[in-house]
């Protein structure tokens, strides 16, 4: 068979690829429906040049994580599970206490969990930025507000 133009497929190329900022304001989202639309930004799936096993996603910062709701009586019943590796090693955190002192670990979970479970998700990963209150330190790259 010979290969033209036509029946190859376009890949795009690392150093061609522009990535934006942006800036998602979590105050009163919905945990689920904000980590569904980050996770999409960060693997780049409103771009026109989307390839799956390609990172071509943009950066996100997410201010405002202690304010993000759950749905439902989620509030009371989830927990986070941690293994230490060593045997009885299983620890269980609330809701609660994970919102009282981390909260921006909640947010960052939820989006982890909505990434391929593969090498290319700890490099999405890094282009996502959350943050508990609306400070944050990425002023100079001139994010764009994104309402949800």
């Amino acid at each position: 068979m010979k290969l033209n133009k036509s029946n190859v497929t376009h890949l795009p190329e690392k150093k061609g690829i522009e990535r934006k900022w942006w800036l998602i304001d979590a105050s009163d989202l919905v945990l689920g429906r904000l980590a569904t639309k980050v996770s999409g930004i960060l693997r780049g799936k409103d771009h026109p040049y989307y390839t799956p096993f390609f990172d071509c996603g943009d950066f996100v910062i997410v201010i405002n994580a202690k304010k993000v709701k759950l749905t439902g009586g989620k509030e009371e019943q989830k927990l986070y599970y941690r293994h230490s590796g060593y045997r009885g090693g299983l620890k269980e955190i609330s809701y609660q206490h994970m919102m009282a002192t981390h909260p921006e670990r909640i947010v960052l979970h939820a989006v982890k969990g909505m990434l391929p479970k593969n090498k290319l998700s700890y490099k999405l990963l890094t282009k996502l930025k959350v943050y508990p209150d609306d400070k944050h330190r990425h002023a100079a790259q001139k994010p764009e507000l994104l309402k949800i």
